[in-house]
């Protein structure tokens, strides 16, 4: 990827191109190659995009600003780009969540029970995992495709993320689920 300065080069595309990456991929190679590659290739572009938010932050290093004014940094990149708006929302010690009501890889004019943004998700995944130098797990655990009222993205260690994935999975309800962690 080239980039102009410090920052990536970025692009803007419409946002119907997650629908026909997702249709396109699925035709191809099937439902999960398609999730795979989709949460792989937004988690390399993730890991990349990062390097704006630290442009941002204006002193190159994410954890040098308070929490506040680093999730304000992250609403603002996504909302500048066209993503849609998102807002953090400290759940659990172990877990966050990132909340939209519109955002962009949604597309709620086919309701689809089993879909998800994995494009995001992936990105969400490698965009924290750079910020915080370490891995951080992205699980989206309501989404405007499948019908619900906004996309809704859970993070942290892989671990709490998993157990939390493990609970939901065995029909426990969210806060349940967030309780067992």
């Amino acid at each position: 990827m080239s980039s102009m300065g410090g920052s990536p080069r970025e692009i803007a595309v419409p946002v119907s191109v997650f629908g026909s990456l997702r249709t396109e991929l699925a035709k191809e190679a099937g439902t999960l190659p398609t999730v795979h590659a989709l949460h792989s290739a937004g988690y390399r572009a993730g890991t990349t995009a990062a390097t704006s938010i630290l442009d941002l932050s204006g002193n190159g290093a994410a954890g040098r600003i308070g929490q506040e004014a680093f999730w304000r940094k992250v609403a603002d990149f996504f909302a500048h780009r066209g993503w849609g708006t998102i807002r953090h929302e400290p759940v659990h010690r172990a877990v966050g969540f990132l909340t939209s009501t519109d955002w962009a890889e949604a597309n709620i004019e086919e309701v689809d029970p089993d879909a998800s943004c994995f494009f995001s998700t992936g990105f969400l995944s490698g965009l924290l995992s750079a910020l915080a130098g370490g891995p951080v797990a992205v699980l989206e655990i309501g989404c405007r495709t499948r019908g619900e009222k906004h996309c809704r993205f859970a993070f942290g260690s892989e671990t709490a993320i998993h157990r939390l994935y493990g609970q939901l999975l065995d029909g426990v309800g969210l806060a349940e689920a967030l309780d067992a962690l």
